[in-house]
């Protein structure tokens, strides 16, 4: 089974979406994970004067306590698949430099690693994704080279390997993330809807032989799972 996912370093609902699909999957070996870059915002900027509440108020319209009562319940989300998200000191950003630097973790068979690592870094250590030092220490944490990473920084290396996954998702009609993409057939959105998914991986594994594939989605329906065309 292949799984490809698109998601952003700075997408709370990433993270969270990672650990059920890691609950969902289980003791499951044969599973390939590919990740994906998606930019929630290509043009924010590096740095904001404003906390994070402040920034989501003014993007969605809405006052200061009610992004701190939205944030209030993405931190209960990540609580309950046993993540800590830090929203009194986490620094928003540009997520492209971590890109890049993933896409080059992904050639040296890291990419998941350095996933993991960066949005640890970003959601539980409130770490600043566009510092040299912070990027470096993602990198090294996942054993990719020093001197490398410093480069790939100060450089535009690995721009087209961002661009390539990004004109994919558009091409895939991918708006939000997370967005899971399994065997290149069955698609779903979004971190909630992986909860349901202990019977699919079953039913799935069990009727992968099937030669046609509604009859699949006819037995998995109920999965919120829609077949890709």
């Amino acid at each position: 089974m292949k799984i490809d996912i698109w998601s952003d370093f700075v997408c709370p609902f990433c993270y969270i979406g990672k650990r059920h699909l890691e609950a969902a999957l289980g003791d499951e070996k044969d599973v390939e994970i590919i990740f994906h870059s998606f930019e929630l915002d290509p043009n924010t900027a590096i740095h904001h004067d404003e906390d994070i509440r402040q920034l989501i108020a003014t993007k969605y319209g809405i006052s200061y306590d009610q992004s701190k009562a939205n944030n209030a319940h993405v931190q209960q989300m990540a609580a309950n698949v046993g993540l800590d998200y830090d929203f009194d000191h986490m620094q928003s950003t540009n997520s492209f430099t971590i890109h890049r630097l993933a896409q080059f973790a992904k050639e040296q068979g890291l990419g998941n690693e350095f996933v993991e690592a960066g949005m640890h870094a970003y959601f539980t250590e409130a770490a600043f994704l566009n510092d040299e030092e912070t990027l470096v220490a993602i990198a090294k944490k996942v054993g990719l080279d020093e001197a490398r990473t410093r480069e790939i920084i100060h450089s535009t290396e690995y721009t087209a390997p961002v661009r390539v996954d990004e004109t994919k998702a558009m091409e895939l009609g991918i708006q939000s993330v997370p967005f899971f993409l399994i065997d290149d057939q069955y698609a779903l959105s979004g971190a909630n809807q992986l909860k349901p998914l202990n019977p699919f991986w079953l039913k799935l594994k069990k009727n992968q032989q099937l030669q046609h594939p509604s009859l699949l989605l006819m037995l998995i329906a109920k999965e919120i799972l829609v077949q890709f065309n």
